[in-house]
């Protein structure tokens, strides 16, 4: 992909109605002809082993490069980059530091949603767990979202997912007793005692290089 494919036909192949298991895949191309042939023969080449396509969710995905020309008159290329999600992860063209077009990585925003809503009904229905194990569970649940998620240049959405999590626990906190609000001061005290550990690129090549 460093090279910038124009297309990329988004595959997901299903081993039958009945069986639940499924494998998604992408396939990029420098030309949208190659792209949509390719695209128009799959359903038979998987025809011949029993599998079949997803009808709905196989489909060609522009994803070029954006162009660095401009219009005579000096102004930047109109159109937006093209982006798609795959795997949990929104793809997306975007400067590196040295002002190369490269492509990177975000938490799609559905399921960074649906990670926030899951510990916040966690936090719910354990809100009278001792603190001390609820601590245990959230900084193993955030440990667990960063091994997944926690790629270079994704740092925002793990921090808004730690964010979420810190809410919904302080808001279940809250709501175990009416006699003892748990306000935000009072929070931040109790996370000096039970803390939830930070949100991590663990998968950064730049935090290997800084730690052999």
């Amino acid at each position: 992909m460093r090279e910038g494919p124009n297309y990329g036909p988004e595959k997901r192949q299903d081993l039958g109605a009945h069986d639940s298991y499924a494998d998604d895949f992408v396939m990029v191309f420098d030309r949208e002809d190659d792209a949509r042939r390719v695209l128009a023969v799959l359903p038979k080449r998987f025809g011949r082993y029993g599998l079949t396509l997803h009808p709905e969710k196989t489909r060609l995905v522009p994803f070029r490069r954006p162009s660095d020309d401009r219009s005579p008159l000096g102004e930047p290329p109109s159109g937006k980059p093209g982006t798609f999600n795959l795997l949990g992860f929104t793809h997306y063209w975007a400067r590196s530091q040295r002002g190369y077009w490269v492509v990177k990585q975000n938490t799609a925003k559905d399921r960074l949603s649906r990670a926030i809503h899951r510990v916040a009904t966690w936090c719910r229905i354990h809100r009278h767990l001792p603190v001390q194990e609820q601590q245990k569970s959230l900084a193993q649940k955030l440990r667990g979202h960063c091994e997944y998620f926690g790629i270079a240049g994704n740092s925002i959405a793990l921090g808004r997912f730690r964010t979420g999590l810190l809410c919904a626990w302080r808001k279940w906190l809250d709501r175990r007793s009416h006699h003892a609000r748990m306000t935000w001061e009072r929070f931040t005290r109790l996370l000096a005692g039970y803390p939830i550990p930070p949100a991590i690129a663990v998968h950064s090549p730049y935090r290997h290089a800084a730690m052999p």
